[in-house]
């Protein structure tokens, strides 16, 4: 892995650095002497983790426990990390919840979408005009391995999962020329809270082994500036191909339609 915090800025902005792949980035960045600031909703968890990579690492960590979701979050982000040399922005925060869409209310629907498209594109938006006019920067948008194809019971999530890959991969050639690299990460299924808490659906029940989300943040920092796009793990990567390139659109949304609907639950809990 390059040089992160010469290449880019001293300080990294990492969502969702609660739990899981967000937090696993953050570690993976601290060891890389990036200091990091670490946006999630749940303070105590992110003063805990910043003193710990600060013991570990040396590194100077700044907590904003921030719900991504509340009016003008972006914005008041952007205004607490103005007088930080920012340089890189992993936009990973999310939740989701399964089952038939009709089924789950609106505004839990409509807050997937705004969770998982609008705050991306707010993030990549103010952070990558920043970056642009200095000529230096990276942002780092979190996909997933189902947005190759449409998905029943996960119809929103997969919906703005394929928005998102679609924004990385045209931000990647629009701002290449001013020197800001931009990587879309799609994982599969992956050992984190989120997924052992999602609503409306066992992961348990799906076959297939969940992967180490420290492996997803590896796999993405060590693509970053390499690739527009990468997916961790030759299985998931296989599926990928799969989905695009063997399978009608019509057999892959029956078969995720089986796969999926074998491990509804019918819960309402709250995935978040």
């Amino acid at each position: 892995m390059k040089d992160l915090r010469a290449a880019y800025g001293q300080y990294a902005v990492v969502t969702g650095a609660s739990s899981g792949i967000g937090e696993q980035f953050a570690r993976r960045l601290a060891a890389a002497g990036v200091d990091v600031v670490l946006v999630a909703r749940r303070k105590d968890r992110l003063e805990a983790l910043a003193a710990e990579l600060s013991r570990a690492h040396g590194t100077t960590s700044k907590v904003v426990a921030l719900d991504l979701l509340a009016p003008g979050a972006v914005d008041d982000l952007w205004q607490q990390v103005a007088d930080l040399d920012v340089g890189l922005v992993v936009a990973n925060a999310g939740f989701s919840f399964a089952g038939p869409l009709v089924a789950n209310s609106l505004a839990d629907e409509l807050d997937v979408l705004t969770i998982h498209g609008a705050v991306p594109l707010q993030l990549a938006h103010r952070f990558g005009r920043g970056f642009a006019q200095r000529r230096r920067g990276a942002i780092v948008l979190v996909s997933s391995s189902i947005a190759a194809s449409p998905v029943p019971f996960e119809a929103n999530y997969a919906a703005v999962k394929a928005y998102v890959l679609s924004l990385g991969q045209a931000l990647n050639h629009e701002l290449k020329k001013d020197g800001v690299d931009v990587l879309v990460v799609s994982p599969g299924q992956t050992q984190t809270e989120g997924l052992d808490n999602a609503a409306g659906i066992d992961f348990g029940r799906l076959a297939g082994s969940k992967m180490d989300p420290a492996r997803v943040a590896r796999t993405a920092l060590d693509n970053l500036g390499k690739r527009a796009h990468v997916i961790p793990g030759a299985v998931n990567r296989a599926a990928d191909l799969m989905g695009k390139y063997l399978l009608p659109r019509r057999w892959s949304v029956r078969l995720y339609a089986s796969i999926i609907g074998r491990a509804l639950t019918g819960g309402t809990g709250n995935a978040r």
